[in-house]
């Protein structure tokens, strides 16, 4: 098996595994948990930073800068849902 199948392979199977797992995941816990999940995708941005900061080739760099950019509005995006979601439990004052 080449690198390429193996990768290809590896992608199949994170994809077949992802859908399984969402869909086993309650109506209820799928906020919390994507919010979650979104707020971890800081460690997708420490290794866009490493990839940016190479300066090896011009592709790593414009790649690096892209996956810094979307790692970002993700984890921007994990804490603004997770905010959201715990106003819903805040008391209200009259």
């Amino acid at each position: 098996m080449s690198g390429a199948e193996y990768l290809l392979f590896i992608l199949m199977l994170s994809i077949f595994l992802g859908f399984e797992l969402i869909n086993k995941v309650p109506a209820t816990l799928h906020t919390p948990l994507m919010s979650g999940a979104n707020a971890i995708s800081g460690i997708t941005v420490v290794g866009a930073v490493a990839l940016a900061g190479t300066g090896s080739e011009n592709m790593a760099m414009w790649l690096g800068v892209g996956a810094v950019t979307l790692a970002s509005i993700n984890v921007v995006g994990g804490y603004m849902v997770t905010d959201r979601m715990l106003g819903f439990f805040k008391k209200k004052e009259d």
